[in-house]
């Protein structure tokens, strides 16, 4: 007990409601035009493109912003396309990118700890779009354009410039902070040690191996293994126990309720499913709008709330069961497991490292 309570342990101070609420009203821009236009497959790349721009935002003045976060766009629109563009095709192309993204995604950290904070947003992008990818492939009646993704994904990233414009017009052009300075700022570069070239190898071996038994032997909803390790998987090997048991119980408490509530459309029809279609994404949008503003409240229940908003949206066009939300729920556990293993040597290291601190002083 005393452990559980050091995991869901509250931070009242952290909340930050007048940052969440921004942030929904943002995203209802793209939710409301792809509900208007009919093509709700695209709304995922254009939260992202938006929501990541926002983190990769530096701050400072506007030419300044407006070309990093450019540089970041164009970057996570070639993601987005190598995502969508090998999401359908034979197991092992997705299993070498995997393995390829996740490495560079390490190993950036040598160019700084901005880069590489901005390296892993990628990274967790990247796994979300091979996973929706997969699952639209596997969709009759739903038809997705990679150019078209990249598209949306562009947009998304396209209105966080614009609205940072108007900011800075309104505000009288003065220079603005960095929208979420708790995020790392340092451009200074990093020398590549061992044990973080050896970890960054492990990260991307084990995602690679969750993409490659979810989609070499097709598991049903085998896509959310990948996911939930990626969000199990803390970023860097410097984090201890305690982070990495909160990343393992939010992906699960985030996979359960994303579970729960996919089941409600199931054996619905007509106009009552396009119904509870629309609410879901509303559920989904909400439940990411409190991960924005319990970040600091409780690391669990944000993953939690990360977790089960962006599985909501991915698996949407998928049919629900009891069978199915066992597979889900399954896979889930499964990837978790995976994450857990890999970060376990990262954590006792850790721990031996700072339990020998005090024998060498």
């Amino acid at each position: 007990m005393s452990w559980l309570s050091k995991i869901f342990e509250l931070n009242p101070a952290g909340v930050n409601w007048p940052r969440a609420v921004v942030f929904l009203d943002i995203a209802l821009v793209p939710l409301v035009v792809f509900w208007a236009i009919g093509y709700e497959q695209y709304l995922l790349s254009a939260l992202f493109g938006l929501l990541l721009a926002a983190l990769a935002d530096p701050g400072g003045g506007y030419g300044h912003r407006a070309s990093h976060i450019s540089g970041f766009a164009l970057l996570g629109a070639g993601v987005t396309a190598l995502a969508f563009g090998i999401g359908g095709q034979a197991w092992g192309w997705p299993v070498l990118a995997a393995f390829g993204v996740t490495l560079a995604a390490g190993l950036s950290v040598a160019f700084g700890v901005r880069r590489f904070v901005n390296a892993l947003l990628l990274n967790i992008w990247f796994v979300l779009a091979v996973g929706l990818a997969f699952s639209l492939h596997h969709h009759a009646h739903i038809s997705s354009y990679t150019w078209a993704q990249v598209l949306a994904w562009a947009g998304g990233a396209a209105l966080w410039i614009v609205l940072t414009f108007v900011e800075w017009l309104v505000r009288g052009r003065e220079d603005r902070p960095q929208p979420l300075a708790e995020l790392p700022g340092g451009t200074s570069r990093q020398r590549l040690t061992r044990p973080l070239i050896l970890f960054a190898a492990l990260r991307a071996l084990a995602i690679a191996g969750t993409v490659a038994l979810a989609f070499g032997l097709d598991l049903s909803h085998g896509y959310w293994m990948p996911i939930a390790a990626i969000v199990a998987m803390k970023p860097s090997l410097e984090q201890g126990a305690l982070v990495s048991a909160q990343r393992l119980a939010g992906a699960l408490i985030g996979a359960i309720a994303a579970a729960l509530l996919l089941l409600i459309p199931a054996g619905e029809h007509g106009l009552k499913l396009l119904a509870v279609t629309r609410g879901l994404e509303v559920v989904a949008l909400v439940l990411l709008m409190h991960a924005v503003a319990i970040r600091f409240l409780n690391y669990a229940l944000y993953c939690a709330a990360i977790a089960a908003g962006v599985l909501i949206l991915v698996d949407l066009p998928q049919p629900s069961d009891y069978s199915a939300e066992g597979y889900r729920v399954l896979w889930t556990l499964c990837g978790a497991g995976i994450g857990l293993l890999v970060m376990l040597p990262g954590a006792v290291a850790a721990k031996h490292k700072s339990g020998a601190r005090p024998k060498r002083a």
